[in-house]
């Protein structure tokens, strides 16, 4: 057994499979992938990876087995999967995952190719556990994935509330061990236990608050955008291919982008925080309807009709188009009168955060600080965009003053 001093749940005992699978390399990796990408160009302190993570996703896992009264080789391979859930994890985590999806047909949780050979595979082996069973736990298939990869899952559970430290954010604060010690099964699927509505709750709020102030805060999406038309530049200019990229590093890629002639003036605004700036911010309901659906082709088409009306470099525009919001946690269930429930059902509260989401979601279109104005008035004629007033506002009421705000990105 091992034990591990860790910033948000103290003392952690890693022991068994996950042990051994610790020091194998598709695990040690991580310790090279942050856990929020540009998220630290905004808060500077949110530099933790996604090791620690893994390990706390390890050890709420191994708690709540313990709360389940599971054990044995059932057990140990869910622990097997919560050390190894973000094996499939690009560079910089989520903010080029949707570029490579295109080139390789992989999320991050698709991880049977992975794990099926090499160092992973042989400790696997040696407990006599099948890797194709990890990778489906992983997967979040079964009755036991439900607790790696689902609504209630405790991957959600350790990185809200360690996100929530890393950038001194309090919103995705939550009693992760109440969380864990109210799970239960009920026909298959995961509840939680009679009373805990609020606790449920608890963790959609955490997420909706923590989605406009940290995940998706402007400057972070900037910086998001710029790094994924830098990589897709890589791959379509130079000899670097998607499956290398999805097996690199934060280091590994920036050194890639550095190096390569097309991307080095990415790189250089990226590693010089020197960002693009907001040429359009607007509200869904100043966008048409088949803007909101783009492909990733039509996107690009109308960057290259923006950039040629303002006589600017075609990788000197970006539009940014975020997916209709959701909300996967407004479907946990909780048990409520002896009865399974989805929150959604039960819960006033979901339909008003499902209202600020909608509120607080942006399209953006991104330029060099010169050229805003003239992209800006360029796009939204492109796009038909329904805006009155400025191309540009920030209508987040009552969120907190962050680095950005003091810098004036």
């Amino acid at each position: 057994m091992k034990t591990i001093k860790d910033s948000v749940h103290d003392h952690i005992e890693v022991r068994g499979v996950a042990r051994d699978l610790l020091d194998t390399p598709a695990v040690q990796r991580l310790r090279h992938v942050t856990q929020l990408g540009t998220v630290t160009l905004v808060y500077p302190s949110a530099n933790h990876t996604r090791f620690e993570h893994s390990l706390g996703v390890y050890h709420l896992a191994d708690e709540a087995l313990d709360h389940l009264c599971i054990e044995g080789q059932q057990a140990e391979r869910v622990r097997a999967a919560a050390i190894l859930h973000d094996v499939g994890h690009c560079p910089f985590s989520h903010n080029v995952e949707r570029l490579l999806y295109r080139h390789t047909g992989k999320y991050h949780d698709d991880v049977h190719d992975l794990l099926d050979s090499g160092a992973v595979a042989r400790v696997l082996s040696e407990h006599g556990i099948n890797p194709d069973t990890v990778a489906d736990l992983v997967g979040g298939e079964g009755e036991l994935g439900q607790l790696v990869s689902g609504e209630l899952d405790v991957d959600r559970m350790d990185y809200l509330v360690r996100d929530a430290h890393h950038t001194g954010v309090p919103y995705g604060t939550i009693d992760h061990g109440r969380l864990v010690r109210e799970l239960r099964f009920v026909d298959g699927e995961l509840v939680l236990a009679e009373g805990n509505v609020q606790t449920a709750e608890s963790l959609l709020l955490a997420r909706a608050l923590m989605n406009p102030t940290v995940y998706k805060h402007h400057v972070a999406r900037i910086a998001k955008a710029m790094l994924r038309r830098a990589t897709g530049t890589l791959i379509a200019e130079t000899d670097a291919t998607p499956a290398e990229v999805r097996r690199m590093d934060d280091h590994d890629l920036v050194v890639a982008l550095r190096s390569a002639g097309p991307t080095a003036e990415y790189a250089r605004r990226l590693d010089e925080r020197d960002l693009y700036k907001r040429a359009v911010w607007a509200e869904m309901d100043d966008v048409p309807e088949g803007v909101l659906d783009l492909d990733h082709d039509r996107v690009r088409e109308h960057e290259r009709a923006v950039a040629d009306a303002t006589d600017l470099d075609p990788g000197s525009v970006v539009l940014d188009v975020p997916g209709r919001p959701e909300m996967k946690e407004s479907t946990s269930r909780v048990l409520v009168n002896g009865e399974v429930r989805q929150l959604a059902d039960q819960s006033t509260l979901v339909a008003a955060l499902r209202a600020a989401q909608r509120d607080q979601w942006r399209l953006g279109v991104y330029a060099p600080a010169d050229a805003t104005d003239r992209v800006g008035h360029a796009a939204v004629r492109r796009l038909g965009l329904d805006i009155d007033g400025p191309l540009v506002s920030d209508t987040r009421p009552g969120v907190h003053a962050t680095l950005d705000e003091f810098t004036g990105s």
